[in-house]
């Protein structure tokens, strides 16, 4: 259902469900794939995960069967608004329907989409940092279809990818984002042939986990925490975010530029 793939300090989390449901979450595989992110968030040898879905499907969102469960009130309050429920400060949040759409970890997670990313699958794409894309993989409110709304974080994430029109024209419409429109608009980084995006993803992942990687979390979390603030409270952050970074690893890290390494934007030896 779910397993972690280690290369030195990067993991592939894979979450295979495909020919079950083309990788539709239910809950136990919601609950396994929070605790393997739970698990590289508390793990200091690893740096970048990348998540991806077996089979050919990143994720085909919420297993509708489990769904159809669901009519009794009782049932209903006990599943989902009870055990999904907020409690006090974000980063102590329990899982989303789709898995760990509400964690806050300090590192950088990458998705390789290949096939559809549709629905709750589409809003665990939006929470990763990162987005490959196969050119075939597609995204898409799908669940627009059956009286489903989106509950993991996607009519948050969505529109500050791109824009409340646009956020607000896919998510009322239901309709299919192909891979290169996907990109165009910023809702993914990077498209590449069919059958590459985990390679893609994981060529990006050693790529951000050879740096030093207390800098790398601090401008992290400096994006995320300061999108939609003033200026001067978002400065603010980003100083406390960075200053610390600087006598851990910039300080000693200006020593090697001072030494001759890296000169002229050279990301080879460093």
């Amino acid at each position: 259902m779910i397993r972690i793939e280690k290369s030195g300090s990067v993991w592939t989390i894979i979450h295979s469900r495909y020919d079950e449901a083309r990788n539709a979450m239910d809950p136990d595989s919601a609950d396994a794939l929070t605790k393997a992110f739970l698990e590289f968030e508390a793990d200091k040898t690893a740096d970048v995960a990348v998540l991806w879905g077996e089979g050919g499907a990143f994720c085909a969102g919420w297993d509708l069967k489990f769904a159809s469960t669901l009519t009794d009130r009782e049932r209903f309050q006990k599943n989902l608004v009870e055990e999904l429920a907020f409690p006090t400060g974000a980063n102590a949040a329990p899982r989303g329907a789709l898995g760990p759409t509400r964690l806050e970890l300090s590192k950088p997670v990458i998705a390789a989409v290949e096939g559809p990313a549709v629905a709750g699958g589409m809003e665990l794409a939006l929470w990763c940092d990162i987005r490959v894309m196969a050119e075939t993989a597609y995204f898409g409110v799908y669940c627009r279809r059956w009286g489903i709304p989106l509950l993991d974080g996607g009519t948050v994430r969505l529109p500050r990818l791109v824009g409340q029109g646009r956020a607000m024209e896919i998510t009322l419409t239901g309709r299919k984002v192909p891979a290169g429109e996907a990109l165009q608009i910023g809702m993914c980084e990077k498209v590449v042939a069919p059958g590459g995006a985990r390679a893609a993803a994981e060529e990006m992942a050693r790529e951000i986990a050879r740096f030093p990687q207390e800098a790398v979390r601090a401008d992290r979390r400096s994006i995320c925490e300061t999108y939609g603030l003033p200026v001067r409270e978002g400065l603010r952050r980003e100083w406390t975010n960075g200053v610390e970074a600087i006598f851990k690893e910039g300080a000693a890290g200006a020593g090697r530029f001072a030494k001759g390494r890296g000169r002229h934007g050279d990301f080879s030896s460093i």
